[in-house]
C-alpha cells in the first residue's frame, strides 16, 4: 500500500523573511557555496552534529541518502530527524569530513519563480567503504550579524557513486589488449560455460532493466547470467502492439556505458528500440540465454551463509539446469504475472473478442469493426490511436478522469534542460533530478502543473468540450506523483488529444460503471448501452509480487515488500533496495530510473560480494 501523501512547504522568500529584490545575480554562488560546505565539514570534523544542524540547515530542510550513510533510501524531514541521521551514521559510515569537496563550477544561482532562490552546488566525499556524490540547495535567510544572508540547506541529497578498491572496468581501467582471432570463441565458451558453472547473479529478463544491471555488474567483476524467455533480446519490445513508442525523448532514455547516438530519433519506435537492446547487449558482451524460462527458484536456508538460490532454468530440447547463485533478480517488468482485467455479467457470452492491452497487436485485425477501448491512459489511448489511424470504427470508455499533458509542452518544462539537448552527462542528470526528495517537490509540481496547463490550453480546452473527464494528478501535482505512487493515471499526449476533441475517437463516460457485457455490446449501469465487436481492456496491471509468487512460491513471496508505491518518506518501495529476502531483488523502472538505480543495485551486491557490507541497513522502521 501507498503510504498517505504529504506536501512539504517551499522555501519561498516570504518565508524566509527575505525580500525578491534583495536577491539579485551579482550574487557570488560559487563562494557561498563553498563557504556552507566548509562549514559542515568543520562541525562535522569535531563531531558537532547538533551544531551543523542549527547553524545550517532550516527547521523544515530534507535529507536524502541512497546508500552513501544508510545502506538505504532514505529521506529525513526536519532538523530534528538530520540530526539524528547524522549522529546515528556518521560514525559508523566512516564519513571523512575532510573529503567534503565542492565539484568546481557547479555551484548556481537558481531562480524557478520569482519567489523561490537558491543556490545549487553538487560536491564529492568519502566514507568507510567508497566513493560519494551530492546536492545541496542552500537558501537565504536573514543574518543576525549584519551579513546580508545567512546561507542554510533546504535540501542536503548523498548517494554511493562507487566502491573503494572495486572500481568499474571502464575508461582507463578497460581491457588494453588486442585480441586477434579470439574474440568470438571466447565469446562462445563464456556462455557455454554456464551449463556446468554457476554465476554469482542470476537475472530474470533481458529487457533495459535486466541488461542495465547485468552491464553494471559485469564492469564491477560480478559474473552474471541473464535469462529471458523470449528468442531474442529486444522481443518484450517487437511483441508488442505495432504502434507503440516511447513517450520519453532521448535524452532521458541513455542507458549506461552505451548512449543512444545523435541520430537517434526523439522517442523511438518499438522495434527500433528492440533492436538496440540486442545491440547492446551484444556490444557490452552480456551473456544472455535467450529462449529460457526460469520455472523454479527456491532459497537456500535463512541460517544459511552467505545466501543462496536453487534456481531451475527450462530451455527447449535441453535437459534442465539448476544453479546454485548468490543473488537472484526478478527484472520482469510491472505486469509480468497479472493483468487487471475486471470481470462483468455476459463475459462469457459475448460473441464478440475480448482483450487485455497487452494482446493488442494490429489495429487491421479489427478492420470493419466497431472497437471499445476500456481505460483513458496511456495504453488506452495509444491503442485508440492505432484503430483510428487505420479507420476503425474505436470509442475510448473513460471510467476516471485522467492527467493530460504534452510531449511538447510538458517535457520542455518538466526535462529541460537537464534531460535535454546541450544537457549535463547521464550520470550529472541523474543526480541532479534524485537531489530533490518526492514530497518536498509536491507544491512545486503544483505550480508547474498550472504552467504546462496554460501551455496546454487548447488541447485541454478542447478535450473539455467533448466532455472528457480532467484532473491535476495525484494531489494536484501532476505527472510525477502519480507516477511514482501508482504508476498511472496519465497521458502523455503525442496527438490523440485532438483525435478525440476533433471526434474521430469517439468517448463514453459519466454513464456510471459498466453493468454487463450484452450479444451487441456493453451496457452500463446509468442504463445506457454501447455497441462492440471488440472490448479491449486498457485496466493496467497486478501486484509484480505474482510473478515472484509464482517462480519462488508463496512463503517468498508472501515475505517480499510492497513493490512500488511511496513510502511514508516518499521513497519507492520493494525497487532496488531489500526486498524482504536476503539475495532477491527486484529491478524495474523506466529507462532513466533503470539507467541510475542499476548501479545500486550493482553496489549493493558488489559490497555483500566483497565483505565489505554485511547487509545491515539504517532502515524506515516498519
Amino acid at each position: 500500500m501507498t503510504a498517505t501523501m504529504k506536501a512539504y512547504p517551499l522555501p519561498t522568500l516570504d518565508r524566509l523573511g527575505v525580500e525578491v529584490k534583495s536577491i539579485t545575480d551579482s550574487i557570488d554562488a560559487g563562494a557561498i557555496a563553498s563557504a556552507w560546505l566548509s562549514s559542515l565539514a568543520s562541525a562535522l570534523s569535531k563531531g558537532n552534529t547538533q551544531a551543523a544542524v542549527d547553524g545550517l540547515f532550516l527547521a523544515d530542510s530534507h535529507w536524502r541518502d541512497m546508500l552513501a550513510l544508510t545502506w538505504d533510501f532514505r529521506t529525513l524531514h526536519g532538523a530534528a530527524a538530520i540530526h539524528t541521521l547524522l549522529s546515528d551514521r556518521l560514525v559508523p559510515s566512516g564519513l571523512d569530513p575532510a573529503t567534503l569537496k565542492l565539484t568546481p563550477g557547479t555551484a548556481s544561482l537558481l531562480r524557478p519563480y520569482p519567489d523561490i532562490a537558491w543556490i545549487n552546488a553538487i560536491f564529492s566525499f568519502k566514507t568507510s567503504v567508497g566513493q560519494c556524490l551530492g546536492v545541496f540547495r542552500i537558501v537565504p535567510t536573514p543574518s543576525p550579524t549584519g551579513a546580508e544572508f545567512d546561507w542554510k540547506a533546504h535540501v542536503v541529497y548523498t548517494t554511493l557513486d562507487d566502491l573503494q578498491g572495486h572500481p568499474e572496468k571502464i575508461g582507463p581501467l578497460r581491457n588494453p589488449d588486442p585480441n586477434h582471432g579470439k574474440w568470438v570463441s571466447e565469446r562462445e565458451a563464456a556462455l557455454a560455460a554456464y551449463e556446468t558453472e554457476d554465476p554469482v547473479v542470476l537475472i530474470i529478463g533481458a529487457g533495459h532493466s535486466g541488461l542495465d544491471t547485468a552491464a553494471r555488474l559485469k564492469y564491477l567483476g560480478v559474473r552474471t547470467l541473464v535469462v529471458d524467455k523470449n528468442a531474442r533480446v529486444g522481443d518484450n519490445w517487437r511483441n508488442r502492439y505495432e504502434a507503440l513508442c516511447l513517450h520519453d525523448p532521448v535524452w532521458y532514455d541513455h542507458m549506461p556505458y552505451l548512449p543512444f547516438p545523435p541520430t537517434w530519433p526523439v522517442y523511438a519506435p518499438a522495434v527500433k528500440v528492440g533492436n538496440w537492446l540486442e545491440h547492446y547487449a551484444d556490444t557490452l558482451e552480456i551473456d544472455v540465454w535467450t529462449s529460457a524460462t526460469v520455472s523454479n527458484a527456491v532459497p537456500s536456508d535463512d541460517s544459511a551463509t552467505p545466501a543462496s538460490w536453487r534456481v531451475t532454468v527450462s530451455r527447449p530440447n535441453k535437459p534442465e539446469r539448476q544453479f546454485t547463485v548468490r543473488h537472484l533478480i526478478f527484472a520482469t517488468g510491472i505486469g509480468s504475472a497479472e493483468v487487471k482485467t475486471p470481470q462483468y455479467p455476459g463475459m462469457d457470452t459475448f460473441p464478440g473478442q475480448i482483450l487485455h492491452s497487452s494482446q493488442h497487436k494490429r489495429a487491421l485485425d479489427h478492420a470493419g469493426k466497431k472497437v471499445v477501448v476500456v481505460g483513458a491512459c496511456t495504453s488506452g489511448h495509444d491503442i485508440a490511436a492505432d484503430y483510428e489511424a487505420h479507420s476503425v470504427d474505436v470509442t475510448i470508455f473513460q471510467r476516471s478522469s485522467t492527467y493530460i499533458l504534452s510531449t511538447k509542452n510538458g517535457w520542455n518544462r518538466i526535462m529541460r534542460p537537464i534531460y535535454w539537448e546541450g544537457g549535463p552527462p547521464s550520470h550529472i542528470a541523474d543526480i541532479l533530478s534524485a537531489s530533490f526528495p518526492h514530497f518536498a517537490a509536491v507544491e512545486l509540481n503544483r505550480r508547474l502543473v498550472k504552467v504546462i496547463a496554460e501551455d496546454d490550453k487548447e488541447i485541454l480546452d478542447g478535450l473539455k468540450k467533448v466532455g472528457f473527464n480532467l484532473n491535476e494528478g495525484v494531489m494536484g501535482a501532476g505527472f510525477a506523483l502519480s507516477a511514482w505512487s501508482k504508476a498511472g493515471g496519465y497521458y502523455i499526449d503525442v496527438g490523440t488529444s485532438k483525435l478525440i476533441a476533433d471526434g474521430k475517437i469517439k468517448l463514453k463516460n459519466n454513464c456510471g460503471e459498466i453493468e454487463s457485457f450484452t450479444p451487441t455490446g456493453l451496457r452500463f449501469t446509468d442504463g445506457s448501452s454501447l455497441p462492440a465487436d471488440v472490448v479491449v481492456f486498457a485496466t493496467g496491471y497486478g501486484d509484480p509480487r505474482r510473478i515472484i509468487h509464482q517462480v519462488c512460491g508463496s512463503a517468498v513471496g508472501d515475505r517480499c515488500k510492497p513493490i512500488w508505491g511511496l513510502d511514508e518518506e516518499g521513497e519507492l518501495q520493494g525497487v532496488w533496495r531489500d526486498l524482504g529476502m536476503r539475495g532477491l531483488w527486484y529491478m524495474f523502472g523506466n529507462y532513466a530510473l533503470s539507467r541510475f538505480h542499476s548501479k545500486h543495485v550493482a553496489l549493493q551486491i558488489k559490497a555483500m560480494e566483497e565483505g565489505i557490507w554485511d547487509g545491515k541497513r539504517y532502515s524506515l522502521a516498519e
